[in-house]
């Protein structure tokens, strides 16, 4: 009886070990730079055109294969300005990557967004002098609104041996809600480290 239990385990242990020591030897068009595993999955940016234009923009990207990553984009509008009317952008996206290294080159981005807008709200009124002059009195006010959006974007990535990155990017989403402001840019370019 006891045969009969000890040889099943010593096989089951044995094949186990033999298939999680399967691994793929990468071919000579997918060669890989890291594992996946291992470190260099992540990377931090920041959009160095946008803070000169006043919206400074953060990125994190994760990579989950040697072509593909996530990311999310976050963007602030830190000056007071009256006619801006985009105050923040958070913004998750994929990309898809088309050179020979692990995440490099040229890419292609789909983008969702959350965008906070701040817009006049005009208000019109008459009174009793407005219509003995012949005009109406204008009331502006501000009216804050949260708009969802989708948008696309295309660029390059250049990495250096110690792990810096490069970025240059250009595209643009469209917004939906009752905004006047019906787009978002996705412009920039980063500066970071893969880590």
């Amino acid at each position: 009886m006891n045969c009969k239990f000890i040889i099943p385990v010593v096989v089951l242990l044995v094949s186990i070990n033999a298939f999680s020591q399967n691994e793929k030897t990468p071919t000579s068009a997918t060669t890989q730079t890291k594992s996946l595993n291992g470190s260099d999955n992540n990377e931090l940016r920041i959009n160095l055109l946008m803070a000169v234009a006043g919206m400074p923009e953060l990125n994190y990207e994760r990579y989950i294969a040697d072509n593909m990553g996530v990311g999310l984009s976050l963007t602030v509008t830190l000056d007071n300005v009256e006619n801006e009317s985009i105050r923040s952008i958070i913004l998750p996206y994929y990309r898809v990557y088309f050179g020979s290294k692990k995440a490099n080159g040229f890419f292609i981005e789909g983008n969702m967004a959350v965008v906070g807008v701040k817009e006049y709200n005009y208000a019109y009124y008459s009174s009793y002098y407005s219509s003995m002059y012949g005009y109406d009195i204008i009331s502006p006010s501000y009216k804050y609104s949260t708009n969802f959006g989708f948008g696309a974007a295309v660029g390059a990535k250049f990495l250096t041996r110690n792990n810096f990155i490069g970025e240059a990017y250009l595209g643009i989403g469209r917004l939906y809600g009752e905004s006047t402001t019906k787009a978002y840019p996705r412009i920039g370019i980063s500066l970071g480290k893969r880590f």
